[in-house]
């Protein structure tokens, strides 16, 4: 899959439906269906699924098209940091998930932790907030950023959930097979450096 195709095509989906929630005139609309209709037939060649489904996977918001925020949290014991292993794909992942309405980020990446992991936490710090699409993800039907969390442990105990099969401590040097949607062995990395620089370290961005 082209990342940099699938990236243009999102914005120009974007693009168009901005331009469809603000404009009256008819033929600006026109132009803007149209624009919509080129970036759906290239997503679709890209994800290689009918159209139909792409068009209802993707949201339909009204008015000015934003990016979703995925948060994520990072919780060390020692040298190893929490992973989650997750029932869709089988794979390993931070504790995380879209941020939900009504909480507040630090509040809706506590919420996926203690949810996903059994472990409940407080936020100390935002270690980075990056466009996922420059960091190696497998492409998603979302233009989305990535917030990522530095946890202190609370209490609880782990256990599985609906959403995942298992949870676990791992070093960096030894890192379970991860799910690519959700994060890369890079961003780990960059988990691990950013934690280790303590509380005074700036977060890293985009």
């Amino acid at each position: 899959m082209n990342s940099e195709l699938w990236r243009t095509a999102q914005r120009l989906l974007a693009l168009a439906r901005s331009g469809l929630a603000y404009s009256l005139a008819p033929y600006d609309r026109e132009r803007y269906e149209e624009i919509e209709q080129t970036a759906l037939r290239l997503l679709e060649r890209e994800a290689g699924f009918p159209e139909d489904s792409l068009r209802a996977a993707l949201p339909r918001e009204e008015g000015y098209q934003t990016p979703k925020l995925d948060v994520r949290g990072a919780l060390f014991r020692g040298e190893k940091v929490l992973l989650v292993r997750e029932r869709s794909d089988g794979c390993w992942s931070l504790p995380g998930g879209w941020a939900d309405v009504g909480y507040t980020p630090s509040q809706a990446v506590l919420k996926e932790l203690r949810e996903e992991s059994g472990i409940e936490g407080e936020v100390v710090s935002l270690l980075a907030l990056l466009d996922k699409s420059l960091h190696g993800h497998t492409p998603s039907l979302f233009y989305t950023y990535k917030a990522f969390f530095l946890c202190k442990e609370l209490g609880g105990e782990l256990r599985p959930s609906s959403e995942t099969q298992e949870a676990g401590f791992f070093s960096l040097q030894n890192l379970p097979p991860l799910s690519l949607q959700r994060v890369t062995a890079e961003e780990l990395e960059m988990v691990f450096q950013r934690a280790a620089l303590g509380l005074g370290a700036p977060s890293l961005f985009d």
